[in-house]
């Protein structure tokens, strides 16, 4: 692989990413799910979450191929059925503006749900698994460090980009991202079907 070709590769593996895992589109749930903690709460959350997203990312970037070999699962079956889920998750981010998760303690908030699911959730798996046979483990983990530190930056300026963004701009943000969503998904369908519609 050419440098020129590693850029274009890595620039498209991030810009995947980073529409999937859309830090700044979760920012007003991020508020919201840490509104009655103080300042050291609130950044021990986010060091948690930051920490559980980067390893989940990780994880699966290095052992996705297994699992889906270990179950038998074709990655064409395998984007089909992610490209259906993040559609799901599109629509539920356009229509409801987001989604609510039952906090159980707020020791937990970090772990579930800001990692997983609403930084990495189905979306950025099924992402990280398609991008490491696309484009090669080498340019899936740099993607990987690249988003891991930019959910780092977001979370740790949250309430400067929330007062920059507003409670508008920040639900206008969330259904931009949205949409971009559905489009990835539509592709990661038609990819799969297409695959299908050649062998038969």
């Amino acid at each position: 692989m050419t440098a020129e070709t590693f850029s274009h590769e890595l620039l498209k593996a991030v810009v995947a990413l980073f529409i999937i895992v859309d830090p700044l589109g979760n920012v007003p749930i991020f508020i919201t799910l840490t509104e009655k903690m103080d300042v050291a709460e609130r950044k021990k959350t986010f060091r948690v979450a930051i920490l559980v997203a980067f390893v989940l990312l990780m994880v699966f970037t290095v052992i996705g191929q297994q699992l889906l070999n270990i179950f038998g699962i074709s990655l064409h079956s395998f984007m089909i059925a992610g490209g259906i889920l993040l559609l799901v998750l599109a629509i539920k981010i356009l229509v409801f503006g987001g989604w609510e998760e039952k906090v159980i303690s707020p020791e937990s908030v970090g772990a579930v749900p800001i990692a997983c699911p609403l930084l990495v959730g189905p979306g950025a798996i099924t992402t990280t698994i398609v991008i490491i046979q696309t484009a090669g483990i080498i340019v899936t983990l740099v993607a990987v460090l690249v988003i891991s530190l930019i959910v780092w930056v977001v979370l740790n300026f949250i309430d400067p980009i929330y007062n920059f963004l507003g409670r508008t701009g920040s639900a206008v943000v969330a259904r931009v991202m949205a949409i971009f969503i559905a489009a990835i998904a539509i592709g990661f369908i038609m990819q799969g079907l297409q695959v299908y519609f050649l062998q038969s």
